[in-house]
């Protein structure tokens, strides 16, 4: 059963100008993250699918970011480069109020733009 459905869209360009500043990386990433990041040469399209993927579970999730922060959140690969979503602290608590058992993301990007599609599948 479908609990929730999240979508993003975000210019890359932005993303660009913010990771000029390593404070962002270290803001709203875990570290997990930005030694996924470090592997793929801190391109600005994969950290803006990231981006957009954890924007994409809050609106899935019903709150926005009321509670939690983006470093709750972290937007990870399998081996065969999937990616999937993994929560901490309160939104894994809100996780679990809602009974979602697990999120089913896809990250895009074109030239400009990373979007993102999150749903959030009941247990």
């Amino acid at each position: 059963m479908i609990v929730g459905v999240g979508t993003d869209i975000i210019e890359i360009e932005r993303i660009q100008k913010a990771i000029l500043h390593n404070r962002f990386l270290i803001k709203h990433f875990t570290e997990a993250e930005n030694q996924y990041f470090a592997k793929k040469g801190f391109s600005a399209e994969t950290i803006a699918g990231n981006f957009a993927a954890k924007e994409a579970v809050a609106k899935a999730l019903g709150t926005g970011f009321r509670g939690f922060s983006l470093q709750d959140l972290a937007v990870l690969r399998t081996e065969q480069g999937k990616p999937y979503i993994e929560v901490y602290a309160e939104a894994k608590i809100q996780k679990e109020i809602l009974g979602i058992g697990q999120f089913h993301v896809s990250i895009s990007h074109c030239q400009r733009y990373a979007v993102a599609y999150v749903i959030a599948e009941g247990e």
